[in-house]
């Protein structure tokens, strides 16, 4: 940790390299030259998923769950999600006919080979990426329905319409499997966990019913998904994905046959959440997928991974938390959001909009964290009307079928993240064994 002329000048005075006592560092099997602390502990877990599981996909793999895949990727989010319905299809399918129209051009100029500089780049009409200059270099045209249209978890708490295509999309990952489509009989849950190399500064982990987002708690960080089921692309073929193995070393760690896949999944769950767990082991996070530990106590995890599995899936089921709503005299009241809402320095108060203010905000609504925000603080960041800088695309979250829907939302978020602060707490201390 020396400075530069320090450093320099400890080196000089050795005069030859032969003169430095130099220490011999071994790479592990991940070629990490610096190893984490607690690297043979973490080993000893089960990796949550297999690096090749989405090529395998066996229920006998040596892992929890078969097969895994990173978010939903678009590379051009404000062309392809949006809060309302009509919006996103008018502007899908003026993109649509942007690029089309650029696929016939490139034909009649005899396919040059050079698309990067053949395509027009004015992001007010289109915005281009590697896997949609590869489409048309194919020749391939996109096509507009509105089957392709599915709910997606943006952001935490916050979802949104997704225009789910494949050439639309940069990287559809495994979704396809997944969700294949949105049908009743296809509904399916998945835990998305902060991907390696995450720069927030804690690992985070959400639970969803619908496509998760890449970027789901972390503007800058990916995260990996882990589905209780998979299907065939046609919806077809439907199978657990914890595997048969997994379940075996389970029963017989814990000499409990009575445990089932979906015991394992909310354990899993719980495990995710577990302080301890995530700072011990916050390196080797960084480094790799996480490893599931035999807590002392199976039960006690998988009972409450079930819990928070309730509260972060039914979100918007819940009754509100109950805040002081402040009405300003004179003013009349309005649910909308005008521009963005904003927490006072104490965050104890919320002002929605020049009419309404909601206060007495407990202190714990702050303390569930997701990446480097609050729960609370991902739903005001969110919800707000705004503007796309390169497309002028406008994002309004307000709702004309269900004007309360943002303030409602709010108070249910902060009931959400008092639970889920108090099932957290609960935990057993111990999580290794």
């Amino acid at each position: 940790m020396l400075r530069r002329e320090s450093k320099l000048a400890w080196l000089a005075d050795r005069q030859k390299l032969s003169a430095v006592q130099w220490k011999s560092l071994s790479p592990d099997v991940y070629s990490t030259w610096l190893v984490p602390e607690n690297k043979d502990e973490f080993a000893a877990f089960l990796p949550v998923g297999g690096s090749l599981s989405k090529r395998l996909a066996k229920s006998d793999m040596e892992a929890v769950f078969a097969v895994h895949c990173r978010g939903l990727e678009t590379t051009r989010d404000a062309w392809v999600y949006d809060f309302q319905r009509e919006p996103l299809i008018a502007k899908v399918s003026a993109f649509i006919e942007t690029y089309n129209s650029e696929v016939d051009r490139w034909k009649r100029a005899r396919e040059p080979k050079d698309v990067d500089s053949f395509v027009a780049n004015d992001e007010k009409k289109i915005k281009w990426s590697s896997r949609l200059k590869e489409t048309l270099g194919r020749g391939k045209y996109a096509e507009f329905s509105t089957d392709k249209i599915r709910i997606a978890l943006y952001r935490p708490f916050c979802k949104q319409l997704v225009f789910f295509d494949a050439i639309l999309n940069q990287r559809q990952g495994q979704f396809r499997t997944i969700f294949p489509t949105p049908a009743e009989e296809h509904q399916n849950i998945a835990i998305a966990f902060t991907d390696i190399g995450y720069r927030a500064p804690d690992a985070s982990t959400l639970i969803a019913n619908c496509i998760t987002d890449l970027h789901l708690c972390a503007a800058v960080d990916a995260h990996q998904c882990f589905p209780f089921y998979v299907y065939d692309e046609d919806g077809s073929n439907r199978r657990e994905n914890i595997t048969d193995w997994a379940l075996q070393q389970f029963r017989q760690h814990y000499g409990d046959d009575a445990i089932g896949k979906w015991d394992i999944f909310h354990y899993v769950y719980g495990v995710l959440h577990h302080p301890g767990y995530r700072t011990k082991f916050a390196d080797n996070l960084k480094r790799e997928l996480p490893r599931i530990p035999f807590a002392p106590d199976f039960r006690a995890f998988a009972s409450a991974g079930k819990e928070l599995s309730r509260l972060h899936l039914d979100y918007e089921k819940l009754e509100p938390y109950p805040l002081t709503w402040l009405e300003t005299p004179g003013v009349p009241l309005s649910y909308r959001v005008a521009d963005k809402m904003r927490l006072s320095k104490d965050k104890t108060t919320l002002i929605v909009n020049p009419s309404l203010t909601l206060s007495a905000i407990p202190p714990e609504a702050l303390q569930y964290r997701l990446g480097n925000r609050s729960a609370l603080e991902w739903v005001i960041d969110q919800y707000q009307v705004s503007e796309d800088k390169r497309s002028g695309i406008r994002s309004d979250p307000n709702r004309a079928d269900d004007p309360e829907y943002i303030v409602r939302l709010v108070g249910q978020v902060v009931r959400v993240s008092i639970e889920t602060v108090r099932i957290v707490a609960g935990l057993p201390a111990k999580v290794c064994p």
